[in-house]
């Protein structure tokens, strides 16, 4: 793996990211792209490694009342031949140094409990041991 540049996603990078729909759970849309690009408080980071997207990062900051400003690391995704290489853990850098830039005052993210590789990549990057936590959804 050469030098991996993170960059902000932006209206300008909708076609990088259209480029990488393997690395999504489905294809991205320019529509669903554009909004959250533009959207205040959302935030897309992209590994580009030569001409290839290598890996993003997704966060979504969240604010309340009586808490202030927090990141959610929404989804984080690096290509297979990308992997183990140290640029999962550098997205999750960059979207944590993101949020202190912004403010927030802590960033947090959901796994399955056996996920391995994931819960290896966020304690690299920082993240405190596994809490336990029961997820509820509704489906519209």
């Amino acid at each position: 793996m050469g030098r991996v540049e993170i960059v902000r996603a932006t209206g300008a990078e909708i076609e990088r990211v259209m480029a990488a729909a393997g690395l999504f759970d489905h294809a991205p849309t320019v529509e669903y792209t554009r909004r959250f690009c533009e959207s205040d408080g959302h935030h897309l980071l992209l590994a580009i490694e030569g001409d290839e997207v290598a890996g993003f990062v997704s966060g979504v900051e969240t604010t309340h009342p009586d808490k202030g400003t927090e990141m959610f690391l929404y989804e984080l995704s690096v290509g297979e031949q990308y992997r183990r290489q140290g640029v999962g853990k550098a997205l999750v850098e960059a979207l944590a140094a993101l949020a202190r830039e912004r403010g927030c005052y802590g960033m947090w993210v959901g796994t399955e409990a056996d996920n391995v590789a994931a819960l290896a990549t966020y304690r690299a990057a920082g993240a405190g041991p596994p809490e336990p936590c029961v997820t509820l959804a509704w489906t519209f």
